[in-house]
């Protein structure tokens, strides 16, 4: 399967929805949800790991009920960082051994309540596990309880995106508290999971593998004490052309051949992929409201900005979206044309600008911009700055064939009774 979707696949569904009318005069924009491709990520997980995974998909990548519901038949997890996320997976019917709960600040009283419903729980440090051993002593509990570690293999390229470094507000350092932790294990025997996750996106392959073999070793020196193993996440995604990244099959490969032991059936082994799920499943299309030209600038205003893309309007060095343009129709602007473009967010400050001085088609009012690879930690981290209305959100399946709304657009009511 292709890796990311095409500007031609994207134009493709854009026109069919502009046909069926899923596109109104209100929606000045609208997110894009490609479910074939989710499912398809789905699968390849699957083929991949061995048969019993717990593949748990991180929620904050995409918290969308209806997408929950739609993976929820392929038998896979949810994993959730706070007790909110943890709900939203209970009401979409996610069975408690298939959520597993990750925060490094869970109350005493979020903690009772995953323990009552006997959800999967990493703990974040030695002071929340001594929670759970007090609540443990006066409360039935059907929970798998986890400690998470911190391998320590150094930061990746994007440092806000990295927690394996010397230092992380997650999880316990294990060159510093080997002993203590493997102590832990041996004095409580209701302590028989594992966690680690070293970050997503700038991570390499070589960090994430080496974070697997510390894991490994360390589980030697635990030894029969441990039966359920969290490898986290993190493999990055394509966001531009020229970009090259790992497929899952080359990472479970480089897995099997260094750490054999996750495979051999001693273990249960758990995931939380959200990027590599969601990140190229979903894309975002826009009207263009203004074209406007001077002091030598042609800026391009539309409707999604840093509301929808936090990081790239915040870490432009770090973050990228490619963008493509299309007429009112949805078909692809020809390129033997282009002038160079900044494009504008719609919110009210200087610095919402999605892409400064790039080379596009000819672009008029009432053209689309079409901005790939929106599937993963955009509409999850939405801005609220200027109160702009949540777009809708249009799942489809078979490159346009058949469509659904996942969710509807807010209206004025909706803005104003979330600030109520």
């Amino acid at each position: 399967m292709d890796s990311r979707l095409s500007a031609q696949q994207m134009s493709t569904v854009l026109a069919k929805a502009l046909a069926n009318k899923q596109f109104s005069h209100d929606d000045s924009a609208i997110i894009f949800q490609d479910l074939s491709f989710l499912g398809q990520h789905i699968r390849q997980l699957k083929k991949h790991f061995p048969d019993g995974t717990l593949h748990a998909i991180a929620a904050k990548a995409n918290p969308l009920p209806a997408v929950l519901n739609y993976l929820l038949p392929q038998d896979v997890g949810v994993e959730c960082a706070t007790l909110s996320e943890v709900f939203i997976a209970q009401k979409c019917g996610y069975n408690p051994e298939k959520i597993v709960f990750d925060s490094p600040a869970k109350t005493v009283d979020e903690l009772e309540y995953a323990l009552k419903a006997g959800i999967h729980i990493n703990a974040d440090s030695f002071n929340e596990l001594e929670r759970i051993k007090e609540l443990l002593g006066r409360i039935q509990s059907k929970s798998i309880i986890g400690l998470r570690i911190n391998p320590q293999v150094g930061t990746g390229k994007i440092s806000i995106t990295s927690v394996a470094g010397k230092y992380s507000k997650f999880g316990m350092p294990i060159a510093e508290f080997e002993e203590d932790i493997i102590a832990f294990y041996k004095n409580n025997d209701w302590l028989t999971g594992i966690h680690m996750h070293i970050g997503s996106q700038g991570c390499s392959l070589g960090q994430l593998i080496k974070a697997a073999q510390i894991l490994n070793t360390f589980l030697s020196k635990i030894k029969n004490d441990v039966k359920w193993v969290d490898i986290g996440g993190g493999l990055p995604v394509e966001y531009a052309e020229d970009e090259s990244t790992p497929p899952m099959q080359k990472y479970v490969d480089a897995l099997k051949k260094n750490v054999p032991e996750l495979f051999q059936g001693t273990y249960k082994l758990i995931t939380e992929f959200g990027r590599f799920v969601h990140a190229n499943a979903g894309w975002t299309a826009s009207w263009v409201e203004y074209v406007k030209s001077y002091s030598g600038v042609n800026t391009v205003v539309t409707h999604v900005g840093a509301d929808q893309l936090m990081r790239r309007i915040y870490q432009p060095d770090n973050w990228h979206h490619d963008i493509s343009i299309t007429d009112k129709t949805g078909k692809l602007k020809p390129i033997n044309k282009t002038k160079k473009y900044t494009i504008a967010g719609p919110l009210c400050f200087g610095g919402d600008i999605i892409a400064s001085d790039i080379e596009l088609p000819i672009i008029e009012e009432g053209d689309f911009i079409l901005i790939h690879d929106t599937g993963a930690y955009t509409l999850s981290m939405w801005s609220r700055h200027t109160s702009r209305q949540i777009p809708k959100v249009l799942g489809y399946q078979n490159n346009g064939e058949q469509f659904e709304v996942l969710k509807k657009r807010e209206s004025l009511e909706d803005v104003y009774n979330f600030w109520k």
